[in-house]
């Protein structure tokens, strides 16, 4: 079985984020990871690999190769082979224009099954899987917490509200994967540094047969932090004394 696993680098969570003078996200002391969500895509693929055989496949969208430490990290976990589109024409595209992108490479490659994280933490959109599956003409099954597979059927089941929802299809089927679908294993370092070796295929836009500038649909005009959460009151004393002490604050917040 052939899979293909698409990445995104996304802030590490414990990075703070800073905005420039524009609005926009200052991107220069930022360290990237890959996207969580993503992380168990991988995982779930892997875990097929090691069940029916098959090869995965990474891909990602860069529009400047610098940090491409999660491609590593994707083959030190045991992908097979990475490639990577790098345009600068990408750098302020939207998702649809990504999506497209990734179509036109994945139009030029084998796969029976197509695995993503159900959104990005950085933006959490949650338009390319459905944007690549439109665009692939394939149905697309998010948000999956258990995934099972046996010849040619599909049986996901995903969240919905209130409960889950099993649905039965066949390949080829885009997955996105939602937390708990799996555990994600970690490479030790000996894996990381002989994935280092590994050549990481990079193609441009040109390469895809684009031509021309993109336009993007939607542009993000600014960017604003959440307000600074206010410090809370701690209230002291007999039962008594807080109770009055809290019907005041009420009193004077009514």
């Amino acid at each position: 079985m052939n899979i293909i696993v698409c990445l995104k680098q996304t802030p590490d969570s414990e990075t703070k984020i800073i905005l420039d003078d524009n609005g926009l996200v200052d991107c220069g002391n930022i360290t990237y990871t890959m996207n969580p969500y993503d992380e168990h895509a991988l995982e779930e693929a892997l875990r097929i690999k090691e069940k029916l055989g098959g090869r995965v496949t990474v891909i990602s969208i860069l529009s400047v190769k610098e940090d491409t430490s999660f491609i590593t990290q994707a083959l030190a976990m045991g992908a097979d082979q990475a490639t990577i589109i790098c345009d600068p024409l990408l750098e302020d595209a939207d998702q649809l224009m990504v999506a497209k992108a990734a179509a036109s490479l994945l139009k030029q490659m084998d796969y029976d099954l197509i695995l993503c994280g159900k959104e990005a933490i950085d933006d959490g959109l949650a338009q390319f899987p459905a944007f690549l599956a439109e665009f692939l003409d394939m149905p697309q099954i998010n948000v999956v917490t258990a995934l099972e597979i046996s010849g040619s059927e599909i049986t996901a089941t995903r969240e919905v509200d209130g409960g889950t929802e099993t649905i039965i299809t066949t390949i080829p089927t885009m997955i996105t994967a939602q937390r708990g679908l799996n555990e994600v294993r970690y490479p030790p370092l000996s894996r990381i540094m002989r994935a280092k070796r590994i050549k990481v295929n990079q193609v441009t836009l040109a390469d895809l047969g684009w031509s021309g500038e993109i336009q993007p649909l939607v542009e993000v005009e600014k960017i604003e932090l959440p307000p600074a959460r206010q410090s809370g009151i701690r209230l002291l004393g007999e039962m008594d004394e807080i109770i009055e002490q809290l019907l005041g604050g009420i009193k004077n917040y009514l």
